[in-house]
């Protein structure tokens, strides 16, 4: 790939352009792209108040595509997300009325507030693409991402998401605080943005879904060294066979990651390389992806949680042991 390779340069502006408008959550902002590169889903986890709803809403703005933001609560019915059948009684036929999972992005907001019937119905609709309405089945337009948000404070009144639903999710992203710096930023550009209360704001030209359907056909073309392959390969197996790598890792796991993760943890090691304009892949990028991939779909033992072990920590302790080629 060239070094003026225009996908990569309208990537790049639109990277610059939203670090621009979300202050301080760099890693939001490029996990959000790689998830649009990797064709995946987002759920992100952080306190109220971090951005995660105005990200996905300024990344809205950047593509040529619709967005939709549901609010999931208790009550909320599948209907409510998929659509339903109306009955038009001057035609006496039924006609389906698209839901608001139609869309191209998605916020899927405290999704851990809803009950399982709702996230089955979404769970079809991010590992199929579909949406099924009696005995009919309609597609869901190419561009489909859902970013889904939980709150990690209030646990009251919440449904935990499955493993098999966690298991969809391209990366499960946990987002802090931002520093004191940035929290000044923050301030700067909210007052600004007061000020250009009912004035045109300088607008984002957007990307195609085209320009991003090309780029996604870039990102699988990244090379990947046969060693490297091997050595993402060895840290998901690490995670079924953890005792392999030290007898203090072998009572942490009950089940390690799927062939699922492997997937995504090639994908996504490939496209933050094609975002650094590289055009290949370094052990940087697959340790670096590792944590936001693979620490949703580990299942920690009785005796881990009860010591106090984390996912993450057992993952770095498996980057820790694992040889790098």
């Amino acid at each position: 790939m060239s070094e003026q390779n225009p996908i990569q340069a309208s990537l790049s502006r639109l990277r610059n352009y939203i670090n621009q408008q979300i202050i301080g959550q760099d890693v939001l902002v490029e996990r959000m792209l790689i998830g649009l590169l990797a064709n995946g889903h987002l759920l992100v986890e952080g306190a109220p108040g971090l951005a995660k709803t105005r990200a996905i809403n300024v990344l809205s703005k950047t593509i040529q595509g619709d967005f939709h933001r549901i609010q999931f609560t208790p009550d909320l019915l599948p209907a409510d997300l998929t659509g339903t059948e109306i009955y038009r009684p001057q035609q006496g036929t039924f006609e389906f009325q698209q839901g608001p999972l139609f869309h191209n992005l998605i916020l899927a907001d405290e999704i851990n507030r809803s009950p399982a019937k709702v996230q089955a119905a979404l769970l079809e609709a991010m590992a199929e693409r579909q949406i099924t309405v009696g005995q009919a089945t309609y597609p869901l337009p190419e561009l489909f991402m859902v970013m889904a948000t939980q709150n990690p404070i209030e646990q009251e009144g919440t449904y935990p998401l499955p493993e098999a639903q966690l298991d969809r999710f391209l990366f499960h992203v946990k987002v802090d605080y931002p520093s004191a710096e940035h929290e000044k930023a923050i301030l700067h550009l909210v007052r600004a943005e007061a000020k250009q209360a009912g004035k045109t704001a300088e607008a984002f030209d957007p990307i195609s879904q085209e320009t991003l359907f090309a780029a996604r056909n870039q990102v699988l073309d990244v090379y990947m060294a046969e060693q490297l392959e091997d050595y993402l390969l060895q840290i998901v197996l690490a995670t079924r066979n953890p005792g392999v790598y030290g007898d203090d890792l072998s009572g942490w796991l009950q089940y390690g990651a799927s062939p699922r993760a492997s997937i995504a943890l090639d994908r996504c090691a490939r496209a933050k390389a094609w975002l650094a304009q590289r055009d290949f892949v370094g052990p940087d990028d697959i340790q670096d992806m590792a944590f936001d991939v693979l620490r949703h779909r580990l299942i920690l033992s009785y005796e881990a949680e009860a010591e106090g072990i984390s996912a993450d920590h057992v993952i770095k302790t498996l980057l820790a042991r694992v040889a790098v080629p």
